[in-house]
């Protein structure tokens, strides 16, 4: 039996619009995405065996083209339809954060960070410009290294901060290896920035270390 068979308060799409998307599974959200389903299966269906082929929902959205495509009821046209979905909700995050303190709304920030950054192959060290109201002027990826590391530069993220104009800034570095916990390393070059930085009275807010699933804060770690 196919999903417009089902009573009303089952299909996903209708449930959707009584209960709101947070009502939805995740295999649910997948099915009202895909739409259809193939031969003898239905969109529910597919999105389940996606699940459990995959892992998670993370590793469906952050699969290559190649692998995305290899699977029944996907091919190039759902893979660029995942990829605009992704930017978009980057791009939302990214506009919410602009508009807001991003020093008290922290969850919005590592959110967005953890968007934006997250599924990266290689590591990249990227700084937010705030002005003095905390609110975020500006995002640049300034440094990119192989899967172990990048090398950053203090003299760099002083003349980008200058170019900013920026009061403050928030940096934030992915992990490749999934695991967000900073290293002796994250810790020394923080600390060599906030020197660099105390000589143009630029305050670093933060440090956020990004890995796959989660996000770790130096300021709430005490590590500032």
């Amino acid at each position: 039996m196919t999903i417009k068979n089902w009573p009303a308060s089952e299909r996903p799409r209708e449930k959707l619009l009584q209960g709101g998307p947070a009502s939805l599974s995740d295999a649910e959200l997948l099915a009202v995405f895909l739409r259809t389903g193939i031969v003898g299966k239905s969109a529910l269906d597919v999105a389940r065996e996606l699940l459990s082929d995959f892992g998670s929902l993370t590793r469906i959205l952050s699969a290559s083209f190649e692998e995305f495509c290899r699977r029944d009821g996907l091919g190039p046209g759902k893979y660029v339809q995942f990829q605009a979905v992704l930017e978009l909700a980057r791009r939302y995050m990214g506009e919410r954060l602009a508009e807001s303190d991003a020093l008290t709304n922290s969850d919005l920030t590592r959110d967005y960070l953890r968007a934006r950054m997250g599924d990266y192959q290689q590591e990249v060290f990227a700084c937010l410009y705030l002005n003095n109201q905390h609110r975020v002027v500006a995002m640049e990826e300034l440094f990119r290294g192989t899967i172990d590391g990048a090398a950053v530069y203090p003299r760099e993220v002083v003349r980008r901060c200058l170019h900013n104009n920026a009061a403050a800034v928030i940096f934030a570095h992915n992990h490749p290896s999934g695991l967000a916990e900073p290293s002796q390393a994250d810790i020394a070059i923080t600390n060599r920035l906030k020197l660099a930085l105390n000589t143009i009275d630029v305050r670093v807010l933060d440090h956020v270390v990004v890995g796959r699933m989660e996000v770790v804060s130096f300021a709430e770690r005490g590590l500032l």
